[in-house]
């Protein structure tokens, strides 16, 4: 496989069409090795438009999500950015070259240990990784610029606004299945927050996600 013309392909034919067209993230996906991220096992699919298997019922997101919630996020080189599930570490990865500290909890220990071998190995130091279990928030280095979520809730907590600085950009993806919506929800002063619905979507749900109170019948 030609590696470098597969990136090309999935920039070209996934990710610009997804609207994603701010040339800094389309710099970063040529900049920062996807392949080198995924597991061993998956590796020629790297590139494909596919949620990728992790183990532990995780995945890593398809290549166009990746790419539209960095986007989305407007990041800035000063930013202290804060990540719920650190997974494969290339989310982590993308957001850390275009933010000043990125802190990523992962509530699966191994994830924690790969993750943190493959970010060393690019000499990517201006992360910290935790393990723990952020589903419900994690305020602990807060207030942050941004916050991802990288897998869905039912409905986004309290505490995860609470830890957002005026002027800070949150990215969560909502609701049930089969269908969710990704909000970027901006807090434009303290304690008032504007939210924008971007698209439709359906992801796996992060582990031990607030759950909605529901009527039993």
């Amino acid at each position: 496989m030609d590696i470098e013309q597969a990136r090309f392909n999935m920039v070209e034919q996934q990710i610009r069409p997804w609207n994603v067209l701010n040339q800094d993230v389309l710099n970063l996906l040529s900049q920062v090795r996807r392949e080198e991220y995924v597991p061993a096992v998956y590796r020629t699919l790297a590139f494909v438009d596919m949620e990728i298997p992790l183990g532990h019922g995780e995945v890593m997101l398809a290549p166009k999500m990746e790419a539209r919630i960095v986007q989305e996020l407007g990041l800035r080189k000063t930013d202290r950015v804060l990540e719920i599930g650190t997974g494969s570490g290339y989310m982590t990865a993308l957001l850390a070259h275009q933010t000043g500290h990125v802190f990523s909890v992962e509530i699966v220990p191994e994830f924690k240990a790969d993750a943190e071998r493959k970010l060393k190995a690019h000499d990517i130091d201006n992360v910290t990784l935790e393990v723990g279990d952020a589903a419900q928030g994690w305020p602990r280095h807060g207030p942050y610029d941004a916050i991802v979520l990288t897998g869905s809730v039912p409905v986004l907590p309290e505490a995860f606004l609470k830890s957002l600085k005026p002027g800070g950009r949150l990215f969560a993806m909502v609701g049930d299945a089969p269908v969710m919506e990704a909000n970027l929800v901006t807090c434009v002063a303290e304690g008032v927050f504007n939210t924008v619905r971007l698209f439709e979507t359906c992801v796996a749900p992060l582990k031990n996600a607030l759950q909605p109170e529901r009527f039993v019948f």
